[in-house]
């Protein structure tokens, strides 16, 4: 699809058709929105501009040159959009054309909010944007407020699950797989954003910007470096409840085989009684200990033998308890 943004009229104008190529000139259109394009569109811009559009792999390439390069024709720059899908983002490459005469085209593949925004913006004040120069930098401005958002949302995400570690006395595997995902989701915004930041330098490096566009530029930059902080520091904090949850799983697993071995030297004692007695030797004094009572007979040796054991388990009980073991 191609959305042609024109200069008519003191307003701008939305137009699909590829065929006012031939009748409009450069001065008249102000921006090329070109999403999940036909290579007949395709071929419409680039025989307009006079440059050819880049691919999709030539877009995800992480080389410095492929965010930012300029040539005598036109200024190339790719930068890597988040879309917010879930509780997950997808990363969208979107390439940007800005040829000498300051047409401004983008080429993406899936819906932004961030072109949305900038829509509009430009409806409703288009004098702020002469040419696609400033409309980039504009689109860039929006999408750091969005990154922004994001990494605030992420923040948020990782003290609300610091206050559920907290809060619970047993650590499972659903807390575990939070902190991945929320470091999986840090380390792709602070990408994100430091590839926001490498564009910027170029574009500060340039000499072919307006000059009234270059203040913009400091302050932008500086929002980035605060970003990438802010983002690090989250990291860092996930990175610290990642180890405080671990410690608890620690902590836990040491006071269950805790319990166990407690529980073996306890019943050490009866199994060695029980062992001797069960050699079955014949001459053990024990068997023949028997207590006549009328014509009750009882068994005083095997009395005698679970009452020792359990002297013997309550003494260590005692023991243990005495040294704080328990």
């Amino acid at each position: 699809m191609i959305t042609i943004y024109l200069k008519q009229y003191n307003k701008i104008i939305r137009n699909a058709d590829p065929r006012l190529f031939d009748e409009l000139g450069y001065d008249d259109i102000l921006w090329i929105d070109l999403m999940q394009p036909t290579i007949k569109e395709q071929r419409a811009v680039e025989n307009f501009i006079e440059v050819n559009l880049q691919s999709r792999q030539q877009v995800e390439e992480i080389e410095s040159t492929s965010k930012y390069s300029e040539n005598e024709n036109a200024i190339i720059s790719n930068s890597n959009f988040f879309i917010p899908t879930g509780d997950t983002f997808l990363v969208e490459p979107v390439s940007f054309i800005i040829s000498n005469e300051g047409v401004l085209v983008s080429v993406r593949n899936a819906e932004s909010r961030t072109f949305r925004e900038t829509e509009k913006r430009l409806q409703m004040n288009y004098r702020s944007y002469s040419t696609g120069y400033h409309l980039f930098i504009s689109l860039l401005e929006v999408r750091i407020d969005f990154d922004a958002d994001l990494v605030e949302l992420v923040a948020k995400q990782v003290s609300a699950l610091s206050k559920d570690i907290n809060s619970e006395n047993a650590i499972n595997k659903e807390v575990l797989h939070r902190i991945s995902a929320l470091q999986e989701s840090s380390m792709s915004l602070r990408e994100n954003i430091f590839d926001r930041q490498r564009v910027l330098s170029g574009i500060l490096r340039s000499e072919r910007f307006p000059n009234d566009i270059y203040p913009r530029l400091q302050l932008m930059i500086k929002d980035v470096s605060s970003l990438i902080n802010h983002a690090d520091f989250s990291f860092q904090r996930l990175d610290y409840l990642q180890d405080a949850a671990l410690g608890l799983i620690n902590i836990e697993q040491n006071e269950i085989v805790k319990i166990f071995s407690v529980a073996a030297v306890i019943f050490l004692p009866a199994t060695l009684i029980a062992s001797i007695y069960g050699m079955n030797f014949k001459v053990m004094p024990e068997l023949d200990w028997q207590w006549q009572i009328g014509t009750w007979t009882l068994p005083v040796g095997y009395l005698f033998a679970i009452g020792l054991m359990i002297v013997c388990s309550a003494m260590t009980i005692w023991y243990f308890k005495y040294k704080k073991w328990l």
